[in-house]
């Protein structure tokens, strides 16, 4: 089975925002998206609205026919608190602090233990699938699994930085973490900065890769070669 696409729409959102008004549209951009072959869409709203805004969450909700990930930091008690109202196929946790520019680091899962255990656990309750966002270290994968989360996302941020160095050494220590995330039988998600150039080898190379979140890159050639074509270039890649 092919890894799933879930295609990050925040960047469309900073774009309306740095003009005001309602173009591009948010909402029809995950319409479009969905229409042109994404598995999913992802939208990471933070504190301070600067892409997407907790309205765009709200809006966006009820037109889903694929799957819904809503990323954020759940320290920030409004975030859990849209989490639990609009009810998303799946809520990735991710530890940003405030004000930061992009995600840059996972949970350390074994001194956040207790809280990841007790917010986990109030998601799933309500039904929602839990990943979270973690560092490609095998023991912070393992300790992950004493969560309770479903998931955990890769994240591949040095993969990606590394690639055209030596992309066999870059790979190596995700595989590792793939493995331990297969014994522990967590499903294994990744995300950020993969593009049409890392993509195919890193999936893979992932022993029981669920899925990819996907925004700037995408975005970005989009410009260029069309949002439909573009998901589908991607959607290769995946294959």
């Amino acid at each position: 089975m092919a890894t799933k696409l879930s295609v990050n729409i925040n960047k469309i959102a900073t774009l309306r925002n740095s003009r005001g008004g309602n173009v591009p549209d948010v909402l029809q951009a995950a319409i479009d998206c969905q229409q042109f072959g994404a598995d999913g869409i992802t939208v990471h709203p933070r504190p301070d609205e600067r892409h997407i805004r907790y309205a765009d969450v709200r809006a966006i909700k009820p037109i889903i026919t694929t799957e819904f990930n809503i990323e954020g930091n759940p320290k920030v008690d409004k975030f859990v608190e849209l989490v639990l109202e609009t009810k998303p196929h799946q809520v990735t946790l991710v530890p940003d602090t405030e004000g930061q520019l992009t995600s840059d680091h996972g949970w350390d899962t074994i001194k956040e233990a207790v809280y990841l255990r007790d917010i986990i656990a109030l998601f799933k309750k309500e039904g929602i699938r839990v990943s979270i966002f973690v560092d490609p270290q095998a023991d912070m994968v393992a300790a992950a699994a004493d969560t309770g989360t479903d998931r955990i996302e890769l994240y591949t941020e040095a993969y990606a930085k590394n690639y055209h160095n030596d992309r066999e050494k870059a790979i190596a220590p995700y595989i590792q973490a793939a493995e331990m995330a297969n014994l522990k039988k967590l499903g294994i998600n990744a995300g950020h900065d993969l593009d049409r150039n890392n993509l195919h080898y890193f999936s893979k190379s992932i022993p029981g890769l669920l899925e990819v979140s996907i925004g700037h890159a995408l975005i970005a050639d989009a410009l260029y070669y069309g949002m439909g074509n573009t998901i589908q270039l991607y959607k290769r890649c995946l294959q």
